[in-house]
């Protein structure tokens, strides 16, 4: 059964938005937890999520009927039709990989495997 993620720490970043948005947002996380354990920690910017070790994805961006998702990993996957960005972070071998999520179907099975990299680290 989906659980919500919506709780007072995660709250502020939908106020305002669509219930599409909220929707989206509840899917992702969703979909997320099916495939490992993760944990969710908002900051005053954006909700982080965990795999228990470390970071492994943020929600940065609550749009109207969107939400905005980066993925880092030490390598580019440019070979992709997920991501409408992929770019190193200055000074590191970290690339974040920008995922915008418009509708529940953009979580797909590329979107998943993507998902499972993150958690196995």
């Amino acid at each position: 059964m989906p659980v919500t993620y919506i709780d007072p720490e995660t709250e502020k970043f939908l106020a305002g938005k669509s219930t599409h948005t909220a929707h989206l947002y509840n899917h992702f996380i969703n979909e997320f937890a099916e495939l490992g354990d993760i944990s969710l920690h908002a900051t005053k910017t954006m909700i982080g999520i965990s795999n228990g070790h470390k970071r492994i994805a943020w929600v940065t961006q609550f749009g109207k009927n969107f939400i905005h998702v980066v993925l880092p990993f030490n390598r580019p996957y440019e070979d992709n039709l997920c991501f409408s960005k992929v770019a190193l972070v200055p000074g590191s071998n970290q690339y974040n990989h920008h995922l915008r999520i418009l509708q529940k179907e953009d979580v797909n099975e590329e979107v998943r495997g993507y998902l499972r990299l993150t958690i196995e680290g």
